[in-house]
């Protein structure tokens, strides 16, 4: 199938064009219907040009398209082109090879996405589709995603994504890792977050001071609707919640501080191509030394990020995180003298 822009509907205006026995359509003819088209969904289109509208013919006859039959019919020295069966339509016709293909690879990406409440109606379908494509899986994946399907707390995804959705009142059964026993909180949720490969739940807990209040999904124990009034959030925009935040914690009165930290040699590389903020501002001191610059609120996740590279990275500022990092490798450093290994 062609792959250039807006295929489809030319595909289907000429398909129009070709039916109607009450018209003679032209090469001009036709040229002027598919751009109408496209300038009632982009004001801006150009227009297309007389050797594209001969490219979709060919592509529509052609065995990779719909093997239309499509007669030309002479009018002077200008031909018109109509069915030669009037009742035929692209519409009415089975899937081509390509289109087939295509679906069977979104198939394949779609199926990778179990547990995540948005794509249920995928793994229902699945079956069908497979069925109706006539699939048999002779080749092996090409693509993944970090997906993992057995992660703890995901079988909790399509509750909250539907009480979030129908504004529902919760009351959540929770162990945290550092409290013996659970729990129970009422909870009035508001958002779900992926970080590191764990899910959050984020919302509002009326026995809280709060209004974000934020639940890991690997510990909870049950979930129950309870009828209470539910709170929708009018304060919080999640996009700009998330932008001063490395992860899912945000301190209680943060503030955003300029964080300066050196990269060294191959991790700087990293670092330069994929950023750690979207503030992320790089300049290379040397040949081996990346400096990056970025404005968040210092939190446990950025602590935590930076410890993972290691002698790869030197805080250079703010004093209190650079404190807090050679505090924690001080400590780490301990355990292996005390280990006497």
């Amino acid at each position: 199938m062609a792959t250039n822009k807006n295929a489809m509907l030319r595909y289907m205006v000429l398909d129009n064009c070709f039916r109607n026995t009450g018209r003679r359509y032209f090469i001009q003819d036709l040229i002027e219907a598919c751009n109408r088209q496209l300038l009632e969904i982009d004001p801006n289109s150009k227009g297309i040009s007389r050797r594209q509208i001969l490219d979709d013919i060919a592509f529509m006859e052609s065995g990779e398209g719909w093997s239309i039959e499509l007669a030309r019919f002479r009018d002077g020295k200008k031909v018109y082109y109509r069915y030669e069966d009037p009742s035929f339509s692209i519409n009415n016709m089975p899937l081509n090879e390509v289109e087939v293909n295509q679906l069977k690879t979104a198939v394949e990406i779609l199926s990778q996405f179990k547990g995540m409440p948005q794509f249920e109606w995928v793994h229902e379908l699945l079956p069908k589709l497979n069925q109706g494509l006539s699939t048999t899986k002779t080749e092996s994946t090409i693509i993944d995603f970090d997906s993992n399907q057995y992660l703890k707390g995901i079988e909790h995804l399509g509750t909250l994504h539907s009480a979030i959705y129908h504004k529902r009142v919760l009351s959540i059964k929770y162990h945290p890792f550092e409290v013996d026993r659970p729990y129970d909180i009422e909870i009035h949720p508001y958002y779900l977050k992926q970080y590191n490969n764990r899910w959050f739940l984020f919302g509002y807990n009326p026995y809280s001071d709060r209004s974000d209040w934020n639940l890991a999904l690997d510990r909870i124990l049950d979930i129950n609707e309870i009828n209470d009034k539910y709170k929708p959030n009018k304060t919080i925009d999640w996009v700009e919640y998330f932008d001063d935040i490395i992860g899912v914690t945000r301190p209680v009165d943060g503030a955003l501080e300029t964080v300066l930290l050196h990269f060294a040699g191959r991790t700087g590389k990293y670092i330069e191509s994929k950023p750690i903020h979207s503030s992320q501002r790089t300049k290379w001191i040397n040949p081996e030394l990346l400096e990056v610059k970025i404005e968040v609120m210092i939190n446990y996740e950025l602590e935590r990020l930076i410890l993972s590279y290691g002698s790869s990275v030197k805080v250079i500022s703010p004093e209190s995180l650079k404190n807090k990092i050679t505090d924690s490798l001080q400590k780490a450093h301990s355990q292996y003298l005390l280990s006497g290994d």
